[in-house]
């Protein structure tokens, strides 16, 4: 695929779409990984019933249609400039649709959606469940197989998949019909997309997709035949796993004019991990978006956790597999975004200026869990809450909580990581949103004692997915390319020590962390009846 086409020489484009949980967007990146071109548009989210999340599945391609063309005009280009789409999408949001007409049978179940919330804590607590876990640790006694030791603490969750299908399952008739008949596709966003893009010709996802629904094995690479013969899913409905590097047909011409080969599809959260070119060993990525994930690249073996550590399939490009361990916090921009809804501030800007305007929090701690906590201490029941408050706590004290509750977190999860991989970290870049406020990142950078980088763009999901399409038509050769044309980044030291050999953090934040993890205890198990 040259710039020779028609006899004109024109310079060619990768372009890249990524489906978030806000928003979709589309960039157009040039040979040096300059965004040409971009355009992105809101996604309307569902909420048919209480704790039901849902997006409806032709808006969202209505949605990513309109993206493409907006981002590919804004760029002043021509459709036929683009040599290739890669596409990064959010995680476990899906639906179920007819092979035949390719209509979908619901919307799209979010990842956010509590619905199975019942059904996974009835399967948490269940005998069978119990007897899995016992049976799993016999095992790990006889085999000393770390995995078996991990099978044996497995705990089903709501963001996961699994029961939300089983759900769908159970409730939509006409799921179970087309079912029966041999007649129905499953597909997260990226399935359906691929769908939709070829015309019904492609049911397709990749490993990084297919590794986060948990409903797939890791270690074996493919659908667990265990697992749905255990919950009772069809395997007959799964789609066929690819790498994510991989020529997964290309868009049919009625559609944007010309064919356009598709050439990555990926999980967003590998994605912005192969955008921030986090490729050794070692290398630590976090985002900072609606929810905080950290990713730490663990190589070609799969991290087997205890602790809530989620073992991922970064990629797989070629013969070679990318194995990731994840640890997320889910409320980051969502406190952020309440503190601005409670009008504490007007404008997120000022927050770290708020934030930095007092010495501390004057005791306040604030605990963000508007939808519990996760590793290390998987709580779903736990709550939201301020504690510490005094008649003399202002609105900048209440700001200084909240973004050093995001830092806390952040230090959570990297001491577990540390902890449990015992893989020596090589560097640390984090973007997303919430990565713009200076104050959460000087404070992360203190509190892990090393060096942090931010990237200039922040939207690293959709640069990575265009990084794998472009090194698969060669319009990139090497990522050794690739990470010389990384925007140079911010970088946030930590603080120099106040005497010799105590680091700053232990002296300032010894005490506050321990008041905010006893807030943390007093904030768990709160919903008794949840």
């Amino acid at each position: 695929m040259g710039s020779q086409r028609n006899g004109f020489n024109k310079e060619m484009f990768i372009l890249s779409v990524d489906v978030g949980t806000t928003s979709v967007r589309c960039h157009v990146y040039d040979k040096e990984a300059k965004c040409r071109g971009s355009c992105s548009t809101k996604v309307v989210a569902l909420y048919p019933e209480v704790g039901h999340v849902e997006m409806d599945p032709d808006e969202l391609w209505k949605e990513f249609i309109s993206v493409v063309k907006g981002a590919v005009q804004d760029a002043g280009i021509q459709m036929h400039q683009v040599e290739a789409l890669g596409i990064s999408t959010q995680r476990g949001t899906f639906t179920t649709w007819d092979k035949k007409t390719g209509v979908p049978f619901h919307n799209f179940i979010s990842w956010q959606d509590q619905r199975a919330a019942d059904l996974v804590k009835s399967w948490n607590t269940s005998c069978t469940m119990k007897a899995i876990h016992v049976m799993m640790k016999g095992l790990y006694f006889l085999t000393r197989q770390k995995r078996l030791l991990a099978a044996s603490l497995i705990v089903f969750s709501t963001q996961h998949v699994t029961f939300r299908l089983v759900w769908a399952l159970t409730h939509y008739k006409k799921v179970r019909q087309a079912v029966a008949e041999g007649n129905c596709c499953f597909g997260t966003i990226d399935t359906w997309l691929l769908f939709k893009l070829t015309k019904g010709r492609v049911h397709a996802t990749d490993y990084s997709n297919a590794s986060s629904t948990g409903i797939f094995d890791s270690y074996q690479m493919c659908w667990s035949g265990f697992l749905c013969s255990l919950v009772s899913l069809p395997l007959s409905i799964f789609p066929q796993v690819e790498n994510t590097g991989h020529d997964f047909g290309s868009v049919d011409p009625s559609i944007f004019g010309v064919s356009i080969p598709i050439m990555s599809v990926m999980a967003d959260q590998q994605a912005a991990m192969f955008g921030e070119c986090c490729f050794d060993v070692g290398d630590v990525k976090i985002t900072m978006g609606t929810g905080t994930f950290m990713d730490i690249n663990t190589g070609s073996k799969p991290h087997t956790s205890v602790a809530g550590l989620y073992p991922l399939v970064g990629w797989k490009i070629g013969a070679e597999v990318v194995y990731l361990a994840e640890g997320n916090a889910a409320d980051t921009g969502t406190a952020i975004k309440w503190a601005q809804d409670l009008e504490l501030f007007s404008v997120v800007q000022e927050t770290s200026a708020m934030a930095y305007s007092v010495r501390d929090s004057d005791g306040v701690c604030f605990v963000p869990s508007f939808s519990g906590l996760q590793a290390p201490l998987n709580d779903p029941k736990a709550c939201a809450s301020l504690m510490g408050l005094k008649p003399s706590t202002t609105k900048s004290h209440l700001v200084r909580a909240i973004l050093e509750s995001v830092a806390f977190r952040n230090k959570q999860l990297y001491e577990i990581m540390l902890k449990e991989t015992q893989i020596p970290i090589t560097k640390i870049r984090v973007d997303g949103g919430v990565s713009s406020n200076d104050f959460v990142m000087q404070l992360t950078a203190d509190l892990f004692g090393r060096k942090v980088a931010r990237p200039q763009c922040h939207e690293m999901s959709c640069l990575g997915a265009a990084f794998v399409a472009g090194l698969g038509v060669g319009f990139w050769r090497t990522r050794e390319e690739l990470k010389k044309l990384q925007s140079t980044d911010e970088e946030f030291l930590p603080r120099s020590p106040l005497k010799e050999g105590v680091d700053i953090q232990s002296q300032e934040y010894i005490a506050i962390l321990q008041s905010w993890e006893r807030a943390l205890r007093r904030s768990m198990n709160w919903y008794s009846k949840a």
